[in-house]
């Protein structure tokens, strides 16, 4: 119900665009690993998919009050968004395996390897939970590439920016079976996931930074602080 209401709305104001849709499998567990650049990432990445992507999102997705909590709620339930515990330790764990359910019912499972939306539009250093969900479950893994969403709706803008054109691009599936049965040597799954991120470079065209997005931000506002405390001087 909320592709079919969104999408016309969706299509008209923005023109999104959507290159090798047919890399994606028709039926069948599916990993869609995509960068993660903008909160319109949930709107334009499945959007032209005929079939339901599944996201992990942030428990704080559904604990909200009030008016805005309860659409927030409605938004993420609309658009397959499962909830789960990021601070890591056992919750990760339980990440993990909700993420192997998902899969193992035959569905699509779209996650993020950065773990957060970029701060700054580039690529960040990605998280090894996508490799042991490629490696435990054997699904297929597809980069998927978001464009422009960015420019279009950067992070703290509530509202996206007409007149750019958001975009989506589906990679060739990547093939991890010469690492099935090593999916607990830490050296492997930062070589999978080291490969996933570089499949989505070439796709997004993003310049890579080798390290965390979240740690990335940090330092970014830790900058901005002592910038502004300066000025104030």
């Amino acid at each position: 119900m909320a592709k079919a209401i969104l999408a016309p709305i969706l299509h008209l104001l923005f023109r999104p665009w959507f290159e090798g849709i047919d890399n994606v499998p028709k039926q069948g567990p599916v990993i869609l690993a995509g960068n993660h650049l903008s909160f319109a990432d949930h709107f334009f990445g499945p959007l032209q998919l005929k079939r339901k992507v599944i996201s992990l999102g942030k428990s704080d997705y559904f604990t909200g009050r009030g008016i805005k909590g309860f659409f927030t709620r409605l938004f993420f339930s609309g658009v397959g968004t499962v909830p789960i515990d990021r601070s890591g330790g056992k919750a990760s764990e339980a990440a993990l395996r909700t993420g192997l359910r998902i899969l193992r019912e035959g569905q699509i499972l779209g996650i993020y390897p950065e773990g957060t939306r970029s701060p700054d539009g580039r690529l960040y250093k990605g998280k090894t939970g996508v490799a042991r969900l490629a490696l435990e479950s054997r699904a297929p893994v597809i980069p998927w590439a978001m464009v422009n969403t960015f420019e279009m709706m950067p992070p703290g803008h509530p509202l996206p920016k007409m007149g750019i054109r958001p975009g989506v691009r589906f990679g060739k599936p990547l093939d991890f079976s010469r690492y099935y049965g090593m999916e607990d040597d830490r050296l492997v799954l930062r070589a999978v996931t080291d490969e996933i991120m570089y499949a989505l470079m070439e796709l997004s065209g993003q310049e890579y930074v080798d390290k965390y997005a979240a740690s990335a931000r940090v330092e970014m506002e830790r900058a901005a602080r002592a910038a502004s405390s300066a000025e104030s001087r």
